[in-house]
């Protein structure tokens, strides 16, 4: 309990930190491809910054939902996005960028209904799977409607074509999956045949079979499908250890394509060196760590489920990001998180960071501080309010009563099927109660009889001491002997000595 709100510190650091980084980096890395675009160094980065000012705005709203209010609204906001999958697609609506139909155009900014739809999946999947939890949910619970919808919109995210988006949801699903607990041999079928599924999109179209070649064969086109592979290698080896210096970069002078966008961490490693690229990657290391924490210590099974999904989408795009760019992976066109270009996938990260920080505020720990005034200057300035703390509804005591009655049905003929023997030992060890009643009642009429010692003073010295039923009699035939030896002349006091 001394720092309560330490996870939810990490995130908003975390967030700002890579926030920033970005929007220096793509200025640094697109001054030179906008110069000679549109005459000025100020176009693509005065757009990401509106994008990322617009971004913390959606992080602060985030922070600002009930649970209750983003589950009620989960399926709703998934089925618009699959809406918007199906609009993109028709000609005159989406619009065509670098090869995919995957835009809307709308009064000159460019949005991406890919990046909601992960955002909804991840939500929805994850209130699917909490609502079906349980030791009696069954296997097709878990996998149905979850699975098909994934497949639907993996299907119209093929059809645009983006490869990187389709990995993205394939990252979470599994993530989905594996955090709600499937069993193992379904699990692995499962990644089997969704890397089976990968091959075969990747040697099926032209420029992913023709990325996927240039991976195993780097130095058959270096011209052609592994030019930007091969330059963000040479980009990261002119960095050094210490870097080139902020700005100095050689390879955005149309050296690099993409070098704001895909392959951003090629300039970082280039102009910040080694140290640089490892700093960011530490950065990435430490959201997953402290995502991971806030799932494990949400007593919501909705939180736990989500926040460990969206972080483990979120460092496994950073982490196939940066293994295209050192090239351990093969180029799929998966950005940088927060780092590059891209106003539609800076706005819906930060959104999930948002979400993020608003379970890391649901942590027991967190309400019990927040709640007792705790909440610091950040909280009250940004007037947030006050998480409430997770009860377990109807549907979970029902359910929890429901997987008792059926073990309850199925121990009941195992009671009934028992020998009559063990019921009739049973019933003999009980059978010496009544003799200790009675004993217990003839001894108090002889201490009547005797008049040492009145019948209610036996009955409060059974009172006071209720855990040695069995001591009663023996003491009441004492005090009848020590009350006849008084009777014959002989001291009570040498009676008991003796």
């Amino acid at each position: 309990m001394a720092r309560p709100l330490a996870s939810f510190h990490l995130v908003v650091t975390i967030a700002v930190l890579l926030t920033v980084l970005g929007l220096v980096m793509v200025l640094s890395s697109s001054s030179v491809g906008a110069v000679a675009a549109a005459g000025s160094a100020y176009g693509l980065f005065t757009s990401q910054t509106i994008f990322a000012v617009l971004g913390m705005v959606i992080f602060y709203i985030a922070l600002q939902i009930p649970v209750r209010v983003m589950r009620r609204f989960a399926f709703p906001a998934f089925a618009f996005s699959v809406v918007l999958l199906v609009l993109v697609l028709i000609p005159g609506i989406g619009t065509v960028s670098q090869g995919t139909r995957g835009w809307f155009v709308i009064a000159g900014i460019s949005l991406q209904p890919a990046e909601i739809a992960k955002i909804t999946l991840a939500v929805w999947g994850a209130h699917l799977l909490a609502s079906r939890r349980g030791e009696n949910s069954t296997l097709r619970e878990m996998l149905v409607p979850l699975v098909p919808a994934a497949l639907l919109v993996t299907g119209l995210i093929v059809l645009q074509p983006d490869l990187g988006t389709t990995v993205s949801i394939v990252i979470i699903v599994i993530a989905l999956l594996w955090f709600a607990g499937l069993p193992l041999k379904v699990f692995l079928g499962i990644v089997g045949t969704a890397a089976t599924l990968a091959v075969i999109l990747a040697l099926t179209a032209g420029y992913r079979s023709q990325r996927v070649r240039a991976f195993f064969n780097p130095g058959d086109d270096p011209q052609g499908a592994g030019y930007q592979a091969r330059q963000a290698k040479f980009s990261l080896a002119d960095g050094g250890l210490w870097g080139r210096g902020l700005g100095q970069s050689r390879a955005k002078w149309s050296y690099l394509p993409n070098a704001h966008n895909d392959f951003i961490f090629a300039i970082i490693g280039e102009e910040l060196g080694f140290l640089g690229g490892v700093a960011v990657i530490g950065l990435f290391g430490l959201f997953a760590y402290v995502g991971l924490r806030i799932a494990m210590r949400s007593a919501d099974p909705f939180l736990r489920l989500f926040t460990a999904t969206a972080t483990t989408w979120i460092i496994g795009q950073a982490f196939i990001n940066i293994g295209y760019v050192v090239g351990l992976l093969p180029v799929t066109g998966l950005q940088l998180p927060l780092v590059s270009a891209g106003g539609t996938s800076t706005a819906t990260t930060l959104l999930m960071f948002g979400l993020i920080a608003n379970a890391a505020r649901h942590e027991p720990e967190a309400i019990a501080a927040l709640h007792a005034g705790q909440d610091g200057r950040f909280a009250r300035l940004l007037r947030l309010r006050k998480p409430e703390a997770y009860r377990a509804g109807r549907s979970s005591a029902a359910r929890t009563v429901a997987a008792r009655q059926p073990r309850a049905r199925a121990a009941a003929p195992e009671r009934s099927a028992r020998p009559a023997s063990k019921g009739g030992g049973s019933r003999k060890r009980q059978s010496p109660a009544p003799n200790e009643r009675q004993r217990g009642a003839a001894t108090d009429r002889r201490t009547s009889a005797g008049r040492t010692e009145p019948r209610e003073g036996t009955g409060r010295a059974r009172r006071a001491q209720p855990a040695q039923p069995a001591r009663e009699p023996a003491r009441g035939r004492q005090q009848t002997n020590r009350t006849t030896r008084g009777s014959n002349g002989r001291s009570g006091e040498r009676g008991n000595r003796r």
